[in-house]
This record gives structure tokens, C-alpha cells and sequence, in this order.
């Protein structure tokens, strides 16, 4: 085996990129970062009634939204079902599998004395050691692999620690079906061991395939690669991750408006810790990561940590970068509408002023999008319930000599604002917050906002004194 690391990821295409295989993509990646190695994709659609070209193609752009990008093309087990044949020809020349003759009703009735008899179904291996000249006409046959009847097969996994299959519960089973086309286990099998894959990294549901699989690679003289069950991602409340827990596609979170850089840093938290590390960079991820620090034990996803992590890297992201974000993210987020209420350039222009303040407050991308709406809102402005109440008589009649102060001004800047309001509730015996309410509610509809200076500064001299105007009558 080549010392290069060399791992994949292999996903059914039978709908979106689901938030645990997001993880299973990211662990891949991050290690094979971490070692110097390579990452392969690997499109496992042997399933033909259940693949689809759009279930791939949304794979594939949700890989590339997280920032986990693949080497080279992403390979089909379908189009190599020739090379699966190929195989399971050779173990029978090996004398490593046999064909298998047993019918429907046959196999049914082993099913029935399974459960009569209370232990797991298995195939009893009445064609092992039979002469294919005994075989029933018009029977297509399976290919069968010939396991071990004695002993264990042991599997060293670098997360689960040394795992061992008693052989007896390691049935026969079929490499190829009788209409020629390869099980999940043996195409899964050739196709690693075909693209030099060094370490298998999956979710732990498929522990038990490893044993299984192990026999393959056995029977055909072949290295088996190192192995990783990781384990799965469960609730807020320990039980079985769902829909209403997150069990959503990788383009629910991009509609929700998080960041690749938040995700990857809340998703490799699941299962794997740094000390108490709880914000990480992708590049500390990358230096700090090792698949034997990942635990055994299921991992609890929290919608409020996500949040938590995504508001820190909202506030800790370039201005710039945050502006040509929202730009790109609009046509994904359901308010994004918000954005294209004018030309792009006077969105950018204004997006670029606001931004320090904005994302000040916003957890996500929509909430970033929606606080942004005052500055592309068309007058008159629609006021919110609160708003609306901070505009009664005496929040108008503010509103009426702070216009009239703010004319005066020669320098509109966030300072010189500041002190215009500040000097108009001294001379009032206000408290600032009573001047600085009804102006936030008649410059931009709400009760909330980012700094009221900032956003008359933003809104610029005659916009802000055009909608002063419209709730000063």
C-alpha cells in the first residue's frame, strides 16, 4: 500500500447532499488535507431506479458550496459494472466464490426456518460444494462469494477500536446477481481497492458491512484499507437525527443562510473536539485534524450552537467579502428578493456602507438580507407594529425638529449626526434613546437597526431627510 493517503467519498444519488454525509465529505476531506493526501468522489448509482442526474448534479454543487473540493473526475460504479463482473469471474476461477442455483422459493423458505427458528437469516450454502451440472434448467445463477465457515474476521478500526465478526454470521453472499449486475458490497469493494483507496471513512451504519467486505478483499489477495466508522449524528434530544432535528440537505442550509466557513467549523465538532476549542479557521481544522480523535459515541446536533458559530463568523468575515456573499447567495436565501430591488451597483455601494453595522446583529445571512431592507425599502415606509407606535404625536413631533436640525447641517457624517441629536434632547430634557427611537422607526420602518447614525449616515442626506418628511405629517 502507498504511503499517500487516499480517501473518498461515496454517496448514493438518490436526493441531496444530507447534512451527515456533509460530515462524512468533510472528515474525508479534512484528513486527506491533514495528511497530504487525496480526496476522490465517487457517484455510487448502481441503484438505476433510485439514481438520478439531478440528485448528482445536487451533490456535486452542494460539495462545492461547502468548500469541499474533490481530485479529479467523479467516478460512476455504474459505468464499471464490466470491471465488477470481471472480479467476481476471477474468485470463481480461484475458487473463491461458486455459483448459486437456489430459487425464490427456495431462499424464502431458508427466510421462513430463520424466523421459526429465532436467529437472522442466512443462506445455508447448499450450492457450495454442488456440481454446476446438477443445476435446475431455466435457473439464472448468482455468484456467491465461498466465506470462511470457522474462526473471525477482525476488523482494526482507527475510531471503533478492534472489531470481530464471528465467520459463522458471515454468510455467502452475492457478488453478482443473476441477471449479471454487482451488489453494493462488491462493487464497493472493487471500486476501492481499483482507486487506490487507503482509508475508508464512513458513518458507523455501515460497520457491519465491513466485515463482510473485509472476505472480498481477502479472497481476492488484495490490501485492506484502513478503516474508520464514525459515528452517526443524532438530535438535540439523543434520538435518531430527523427533519425536525436538521436532517435537512446541505441547500436547506445555504436557504437558511450559513456559511460554508460556519458549517465545516460546527459539523467537525460533531464527533471530533480540539481541547475546548470551539470556533476553529478551515486551516486550524486542517492542521489539527486526525481521524483518531474522532469518538464512538453519536454526536448531538444544536440549531443554537450552528447559530452561535455562524453569528461569529458573520461578524468576523470581510466587509467586502460578506457584500459579494449576499450578492452571489440572493437567488438561494427566501428574502433575497430584498437585494434586488435596484441596480446591483447601488446595492453593492450601499451593502459596502452599511456592513460594519449590520452584521453586528445577524446570526445568518437571511437575517443580514432582511436588516439590510431599509436601505433599498421605497417610500413612503412601511411601518411594523412597533415602529408604527413610536410614531405617535410626540415621536412626530420629534421627528419634525430633528429634520429641521439636520437641514442645518453642513457635514453629514456619523459625528457630526450624533451631536445634532444629542444637543436636540439636552435642550428637550430627553434621554437620547427618546429622540434616537422614533428617528430608527421613521428611517427605516422598524424598532431595530443598526446604529441610528450609521443608517442616516448610510441613507445619505436626502434620502434620510425625504423619509423624515414622510412620517413627520
Amino acid at each position: 500500500m502507498t504511503d499517500r493517503v487516499v480517501t473518498r467519498f461515496a454517496p448514493s444519488p438518490t436526493g441531496f447532499l444530507h447534512i451527515g454525509g456533509a460530515r462524512t465529505a468533510l472528515f474525508n476531506w479534512l484528513y486527506a488535507k491533514h495528511t497530504g493526501g487525496t480526496m476522490l468522489l465517487r457517484i455510487e448509482d448502481t441503484d438505476r431506479e433510485r439514481s438520478t442526474d439531478a440528485a448528482t448534479a445536487a451533490i456535486l454543487d452542494g460539495l462545492t458550496w461547502m468548500g469541499l473540493d474533490w481530485d479529479g473526475e467523479p467516478i460512476s460504479q455504474f459505468a464499471r459494472a464490466a470491471r465488477h463482473r470481471e472480479v467476481a469471474e476471477a474468485m470463481l476461477a480461484r475458487g473463491m466464490a461458486y455459483r448459486c442455483y437456489a430459487t425464490q422459493a427456495e431462499l424464502e423458505e431458508m427466510r421462513e426456518k430463520a424466523r421459526a427458528e429465532k436467529r437472522p437469516p442466512r443462506y445455508d450454502g447448499r450450492w457450495r460444494d454442488r456440481d454446476p451440472s446438477e443445476a435446475p434448467e431455466g435457473v439464472a445463477p448468482v455468484i456467491r462469494l465461498r466465506a470462511p465457515l470457522e474462526g473471525e474476521t477482525v476488523v482494526h478500526d482507527l475510531v471503533q477500536g478492534e472489531v470481530r465478526f464471528p465467520n459463522k454470521d458471515l454468510d455467502d453472499l452475492v457478488l453478482l446477481r443473476s441477471d449479471g449486475t454487482p451488489t453494493y458490497m462488491h462493487a464497493v469493494v472493487v471500486d476501492d481497492h481499483d482507486m487506490g483507496v487507503t482509508h475508508i471513512i464512513r458513518g458507523d451504519d455501515h460497520l457491519t458491512n465491513a466485515g463482510r467486505q473485509t472476505l472480498i478483499y481477502q479472497a481476492m489477495g488484495w490490501e485492506v484499507p484502513v478503516m474508520a466508522h464514525i459515528p452517526l449524528i443524532h438530535g438535540s434530544d439523543g434520538a435518531k437525527l430527523s427533519k425536525r432535528h436538521g436532517a435537512l440537505g446541505v441547500e436547506a442550509y445555504r436557504e437558511m443562510g450559513y456559511l460554508p466557513v460556519a458549517l465545516r467549523n460546527y459539523l467537525v465538532r460533531l464527533g471530533w473536539s480540539h481541547g475546548d476549542d470551539e470556533i476553529m479557521s478551515t486551516a486550524d481544522l486542517i492542521q489539527w485534524f486526525d481521524i483518531t480523535d474522532v469518538n464512538k459515541g453519536a454526536a448531538r446536533f444544536d440549531y443554537a450552537k450552528l447559530e452561535a458559530v455562524n453569528g461569529h463568523w458573520i461578524r468576523a468575515s470581510d466587509d467586502a467579502d460578506l457584500v459579494a456573499m449576499l450578492m452571489v447567495e440572493r437567488d438561494h436565501l427566501p428574502n433575497g428578493a430584498i437585494l434586488k430591488a435596484r441596480p446591483d451597483a447601488e446595492v453593492r455601494e450601499k451593502l459596502t456602507a452599511a456592513m460594519p453595522g449590520l452584521k453586528e446583529r445577524a446570526k445568518t445571512l437571511v437575517e443580514l438580507c432582511e436588516s439590510a431592507a431599509y436601505l433599498f425599502a421605497a417610500r413612503p415606509l412601511a411601518l411594523d407594529e412597533k415602529a408604527a407606535a413610536l410614531l405617535d404625536d410626540a415621536g412626530r413631533a420629534v421627528i419634525r425638529d430633528l429634520a429641521a436640525a439636520f437641514e442645518t447641517l453642513s457635514d453629514w457624517t456619523v459625528e457630526h449626526l450624533e451631536g445634532a441629536v444629542r444637543s436636540y434632547a439636552e435642550e428637550q430634557g430627553l434621554k437620547l434613546g427618546k429622540a434616537a427611537q422614533p428617528l430608527r422607526a421613521a428611517l427605516t420602518g422598524k424598532s431595530t437597526s443598526p446604529g441610528v447614525f450609521d443608517v442616516l449616515a448610510v441613507l445619505g442626506r436626502d434620502e434620510s431627510l425625504a423619509r423624515l418628511r414622510d412620517q413627520a405629517a
